[in-house]
């Protein structure tokens, strides 16, 4: 979204960046108040609740303000910065710059009226455009607060409490970027409501990190239970007396935000729609991994185990569809899906994601491998696109790698199923008529009750197991 300010400045807000997000956090300004910026540039990066996106500017020329600091989370529409364009560009980045740490415009600065309008890029995030919309005034921002003492803010975090001695111990805030790079940093920072502009960093060129952080926290809850003992002291209460006991407001409050506000708004839903029930059963998946061990020996590409998973999912989907669908609770159907596009549940610092493999009921073993990396390292690094984390039909869920053997997990809304795969281990096993060693695996599947009965349900779990036990049978359907 960019709007006209004054016919010279553009108020670039944010945009809509799909998938019905309604809001974002600013992770990282990417320019600075005075920097030239062309047009497309990324200008600042945002953590949705889906994934980490550089959000582009459709305007070239000189920043004269931006809007909200780092950690800072704001709505789809709000502004982001603004951005001096055409001749205002070359004549007025001081004032521009005056403008946007809270000078009021002059009259003089007002722009004549047959001023030509700046064209923008055409490039186009989601939901938004680069066309003109009716001029309006640059909004102002005001002067930032200075610091108060033990119960001062400062764009919403609290500054440093002042020590006994009234020396202040902690630098004076200063502008411009914070030296973090570690998103881990960032959120710890703001659970505590620690500004992180008066710390110095004990890392390399001042970058700040997470020992720095809790080092503060030590220290600022060690100043805390001091004066807290001098106000008991003050107010004649016995040294032994005891205190008031625990409420429910003790503790430590984290925010559902985010990824993890995202994760739990999902789940209650399917918990709150979706009457689901799970099956399970134990496989010998000892030749499945005789045959990968094979497929891997004979040169190429490797194969993974989960691709070789997936792969006897769309086998059985193929034979039961009823697990890959949706149900439309409006029109009251069920609807069957066509194409198999298969989630897969990937744990990350940022959380639980689930990146979604199109169309995997076309692909191979190679291609599955192949997408199946390229999708955890983009989730790993935080770079999964909001397309590459929706439209999944049916998820496979691969507990195993946790260490565990079960689980009854909560299916992935609106989807019908998700099958879990626990931990391949060694143990003992019925084979041809004599007790052996045989690699084991838990088998469960969870499914939507309304999209089918157990017998299909059933039918679908002993398939896959079949196919562990002999990934011969899967050359029926090859």
């Amino acid at each position: 979204m960019a709007h006209a300010s004054d016919g010279r400045s553009m108020e670039f807000k944010l945009p809509d960046l799909g998938e019905g997000l309604t809001e974002a956090e600013i992770v990282r300004w990417l320019v600075e108040v005075g920097d030239v910026v062309a047009v497309d540039q990324p200008v600042v990066e945002v953590e949705t609740a889906k994934a980490m996106v550089e959000v582009p500017c459709p305007y070239g020329g000189v920043v004269t303000a931006r809007f909200g600091e780092e950690g800072t989370e704001l709505p789809v529409g709000a502004p982001l910065v603004t951005v001096a364009v055409g001749e205002a560009a070359a004549d007025g980045p001081a004032r521009e710059r005056g403008a946007g740490d809270g000078a009021a415009p002059t009259p003089a600065a007002e722009p004549p009226a047959a001023e030509p309008k700046p064209e923008g890029s055409g490039n186009v995030l989601v939901g938004y455009g680069t066309s003109e919309a009716p001029a309006r005034r640059r909004r102002v921002r005001p002067d930032r607060p200075a610091a108060t003492g033990a119960s001062g803010r400062a764009n919403g975090r609290v500054r440093a409490v002042e020590p006994v001695g009234g020396a202040v111990g902690t630098a004076e805030p200063v502008d411009g970027p914070v030296p973090v790079i570690s998103p881990l940093v960032r959120r710890l920072a703001r659970q505590h409501d620690l500004d992180l502009r008066e710390l110095t960093g004990s890392g390399p060129d001042g970058l700040i990190l997470r020992a720095d952080v809790e080092y503060a926290l030590r220290a600022a809850a060690a100043q805390g239970g001091r004066t807290a003992d001098r106000e008991a002291g003050a107010g004649g209460a016995p040294a032994g007396a005891a205190g008031p006991a625990a409420s429910p407001s003790d503790g430590t409050r984290v925010p559902l935000k985010g990824v993890r506000g995202a994760v739990a708004d999902k789940l209650s839903r399917s918990r709150r729609e979706i009457p689901d029930a799970t099956c399970w059963v134990d496989a010998d998946a000892t030749e499945l991994m005789r045959a990968r061990t094979a497929m891997n020996a004979s040169g190429g590409p490797k194969i993974s185990l989960v691709a070789l998973l997936a792969r006897i999912c769309t086998a059985a989907l193929a034979r039961f569809p009823e697990l890959n669908s949706t149900v439309d609770t409006e029109a009251r159907e069920i609807v069957r899906l066509d194409g198999v596009h298969l989630g897969f549940a990937a744990q990350t610092d940022r959380g639980l994601v689930v990146p979604v493999v199109r169309d995997a009921h076309a692909r191979d073993a190679e291609s599955l491998t192949a997408e199946f990396a390229r999708l955890t390292e983009a989730a790993r690094a935080g770079r999964l696109t909001p397309g590459e984390l929706t439209g999944g039909t049916f998820t496979l869920n691969n507990y195993g790698v946790f260490g565990v053997d079960g689980s009854t997990p909560i299916i992935n809304h609106p989807e019908a199923a998700m099958l879990g795969v626990g931990r391949i281990v060694p143990k003992p096993w019925v084979h041809e008529g004599e007790l052996a060693v045989r690699q084991v695996v838990q088998l469960s599947l969870t499914f939507d009750h309304r999209v089918c009965d157990g017998g299909t349900a059933g039918g679908f779990l002993r398939y896959v197991a079949d196919c562990v036990e002999q990934p011969a049978v899967l050359l029926r359907t090859l």
